[in-house]
């Protein structure tokens, strides 16, 4: 009984790393194809910066004809 006691605060511990985990987990993120991105998308910070500029909190490259993708949490 007095292993169990023992191990008892890194088992909460443990529980609230993953409650907090599964919180932050749960926001999630719209896409948008940018309006002034011009070209291939092949570094996704110069997506990223354009995104900035309309008013996003990010961009990423995506799809097969790699387009710039505007994001921000919903």
């Amino acid at each position: 009984m007095e292993s169990s006691c023992k191990f008892f605060p890194a088992i909460v511990f443990f529980l609230l790393l993953v409650a907090t985990d599964v919180a932050l987990a749960q926001v999630r993120e719209c896409e948008t194809p940018s309006t002034q991105f011009q070209g291939l998308c092949m570094m996704e910070a110069n997506c990223a910066n354009v995104c900035l500029t309309e008013g996003f909190s990010g961009g990423k490259c995506s799809g097969f004809r790699r387009r710039c993708k505007c994001t921000k949490a919903c």
